[in-house]
């Protein structure tokens, strides 16, 4: 059995600001402003910090689904740890074997082995396998042990998580791209902290106001909040929600994948605003620009905001869709709070949501009239967020310009 002694770091919530600032921990790193271990908050403001983000799929085959980015998505590990100065040796292979020879020298080390998985594969996630769907996250593996058939991992839960070596393998062997991958960190360059601090919130600032790297302007930051808004109140706008989510199930399906993307994947709730408040507030010590203090403050509104969104986007007042709210709340706080343990509820409210859809599909429960009046509250929510956010941006502008 190899695991690395007395690991307790389970802390970090999303894969990959969750899985550095575990591994950092956890070999000892300290942010020099501070002393303490290097905050997930400080990771994903250096990363590209918070965005806004708004896109529709409709696969054949598939449940549309309406997906809301709160973070950066344009290369923000290597982003992240460049910024910082870290080192990161990375093993990638095509054979099982010899994956797990690098894994087991990495533990052997005293190293956290970050592996990249898919999540649909790893037992504990409560996933149906699907073979058209998988999605590859890095997680933290600080035990393998093949006699015993268990690995030991760290993945956004505060509780270690288990697979077995089989499990593990198959979900590290998903997908070709990043195949069998592993790597481990050194520590980061501390001369290089306010560099990177403030190019992150340069990221920040270009992804809600400027064209993005890839993609149209308008899927993007404040835009992106007013787009919404648009599909949600014009019904013969070309993705218009009367158009991809019209009343029943596709309404529902672009409801709850709304809400999951704004308060469950790889979070608490709130998009994560409070998360970059958080960084704010460390960004105003090591720039010294107290006026970073400002926009924290309205990214903490902004996060209360999000809150409300998800509550106008699944009403108690409309009760299955208050259920299922609840009921994905359940999910994830189980998930967090119990690790491997809470799976069979997981099932268990798996299989009642399922129930609530096909109910739905025959007996939807608004009226022409109250679908609309409904999009129209959504959209009022999206503004209103719109609204601080644009505050938010003016004054990190003003605190790192000056005007």
């Amino acid at each position: 059995m190899t695991i690395l002694r007395d690991y307790r770091q389970f802390q970090g919530l999303h894969w990959e600001t969750g899985a550095v600032r575990n591994s950092f921990d956890y070999r000892g790193f300290r942010a020099p402003h501070t002393g303490r271990p290097y905050s997930e908050a400080l990771l994903l403001g250096v990363s590209g910090g918070a965005v806004m983000g708004y896109f529709s799929f409709a696969y054949e085959g598939y449940p549309p689904q309406a997906r809301i980015l709160t973070r950066n998505t344009f290369d923000p590990w290597d982003t992240m740890l460049s910024r910082l100065g870290v080192v990161q040796a990375i093993h990638q292979t095509a054979k099982p074997e010899r994956a797990v020879a690098n894994l087991v020298a990495a533990l052997d080390e005293g190293l956290p082995a970050i592996v990249w998985a898919d999540m649909w594969s790893l037992p504990y996630n409560a996933l149906a396998y699907d073979r058209g769907m998988w999605a590859m996250f890095p997680v933290l593996v600080y035990g393998y042990d093949e006699a015993a058939g268990v690995v030991h991992l760290a993945d956004r839960a505060r509780v270690g998580l288990t697979c077995t070596p089989a499990e593990l393998a198959a979900a590290r062997g998903r997908v070709k791209q990043d195949k069998h991958r592993l790597i481990t960190l050194e520590a980061p360059d501390p001369d290089k902290l306010a560099a990177a601090v403030s190019a992150g919130i340069w990221d920040c600032l270009r992804l809600y106001t400027e064209a993005p790297p890839k993609g149209a302007k308008h899927n993007f930051g404040l835009a992106a909040l007013r787009h919404w808004a648009e599909l949600m109140t014009k019904p013969k706008a070309r993705l218009s929600w009367e158009r991809v989510f019209p009343a029943g199930q596709k309404m529902l399906d672009g409801l709850t994948s709304a809400f999951s993307d704004i308060a469950i994947f790889g979070k608490e709730g709130g998009a994560e605003r409070d998360v970059y408040a958080g960084f704010l507030e460390e960004a105003a010590l090591i720039l010294a620009r107290p006026g970073l203090r400002e926009a924290a403050a309205h990214f903490r509104a902004a996060a209360a905001a999000w809150d409300a969104l998800g509550r106008t986007l699944l009403p108690d007042e409309i009760a299955p869709l208050g259920e299922m709210r609840a009921l994905l709340l359940e999910r994830h706080a189980r998930f967090l709070d119990e690790g491997n343990a809470a799976q069979p509820r997981m099932e268990a409210i798996d299989a009642r949501l399922a129930e609530i859809r096909a109910a739905l599909a025959s007996d939807f429960p608004l009226t022409a009239p109250q679908v609309a009046a409904h999009r129209t509250a959504i959209a009022a929510q999206v503004m209103a967020i719109h609204d601080i956010e644009a505050m938010a941006v003016a004054a990190m502008r003003q605190a790192m310009t000056g005007r």
